[in-house]
């Protein structure tokens, strides 16, 4: 059998009723793993690290996990499950692909229906989770997301639905495989990782800042002075207002500001719109092109990047690796 660590964070897949109404989590790792009798073919070990929706987890949580991740891995595991909430899975997702580097396979997953809701996806969804972490195929393939018995890779993956049990997927490259009938079924993608050193909790603070029709970037202006960095979620191929470019121009000169797009596919481009505030303008005034990471990643590859005390031409070099 092999050995896999399951590791709980909390999150829908974990959620119990409330007194006060709705769900909260409230399963840690072994009630998980118990949960699903056909797991029993593993040899686990579940641990809690944190119980928490996924909306609260911060970067001092994921750091955290990161290292969780390191010591199963250190110990001698086949693979590692990380259990997750779904809203921002994708992230912790790329944090530990931008991290961790592991010679086995580590799998995120979670679920779209709490446990004591009809039709319940988190047991399903862990099951193919640890399946996927014991195969032999899914080494050296980088941080996987399983849901809903499709594979995909962390830096690719999207939540791209509310509510739906099929709500992940990836933009313009699908997914890396599924697990049909227990089994799975991968196809090879070169894993693209930064291998960077997990942040200390509190630095540096990067912002996000998505631009919509008829912003004048007062918004940018008022949080630059206390942001270390900058992820702009242009429109389209990644563009801005004229009206923005002095404000984008005035913040890149002073911290990296990466361009990213809004959309959820594709990349940034780089050389089709010359007009002032498209790709040309921006590139021209020193703004990285954030290639095709969307602006979520993009904001955790940025912080990882500064918090490792990466200069302007190495955060431009980490980032040519989504290109």
């Amino acid at each position: 059998m092999s050995r896999i660590a399951v590791l709980a964070m909390g999150g829908t897949i974990a959620s119990i009723p409330a007194d006060t109404g709705g769900v909260v989590p409230g399963l840690d790792g072994a009630a998980l793993v118990a949960a699903v009798p056909e797991l029993a073919g593993h040899d686990i070990t579940a641990r809690t690290v944190r119980s928490l929706p996924s909306p609260s987890v911060g970067l001092p949580d994921v750091a955290a996990l990161a290292a969780e991740v390191r010591a199963e891995v250190a110990a001698g595991v086949a693979g590692v499950v990380v259990t997750h909430g779904t809203d921002t899975l994708e992230e912790t997702a790329f944090y530990l692909d931008a991290t961790v580097g592991a010679p086995v396979p580590v799998v995120v997953t979670g679920a779209m229906r709490h446990p004591t809701s009809a039709g319940a996806d988190g047991p399903a969804n862990l099951l193919a989770a640890v399946t996927v972490a014991a195969s032999e195929q899914a080494r050296g393939l980088g941080v996987l997301v399983v849901l809903s018995d499709e594979v995909h890779a962390a830096r690719f993956v999207r939540k791209q639905h509310t509510t739906s049990t099929a709500a992940f997927a990836s933009p313009g490259v699908g997914p890396l495989g599924v697990v049909v009938e227990g089994v799975p079924h991968l196809r090879a993608v070169a894993p693209v990782s930064p291998d960077l050193p997990v942040a200390e909790a509190g630095q540096p603070r990067v912002g996000l800042v998505a631009v919509g029709l008829g912003d004048d970037g007062e918004l940018l202006r008022a949080a630059a002075p206390v942001l270390d960095g900058v992820v702009l979620a242009g429109v389209g191929g990644g563009h801005v207002p004229e009206v923005m470019v002095p404000v984008v121009a005035e913040v890149a000169a002073r911290v990296p500001v990466v361009l990213t797009s809004r959309t959820g596919g594709g990349t940034v481009l780089r050389s089709t719109y010359g007009y002032p505030g498209a790709e040309l303008d921006l590139l021209a005034r020193g703004v990285v092109h954030g290639g095709f990471l969307d602006p979520a990643k993009a904001r955790i590859l940025l912080h990882l990047l500064l918090a490792a005390g990466a200069d302007r031409p190495a955060v431009d070099a980490a980032f040519a690796l989504y290109r």
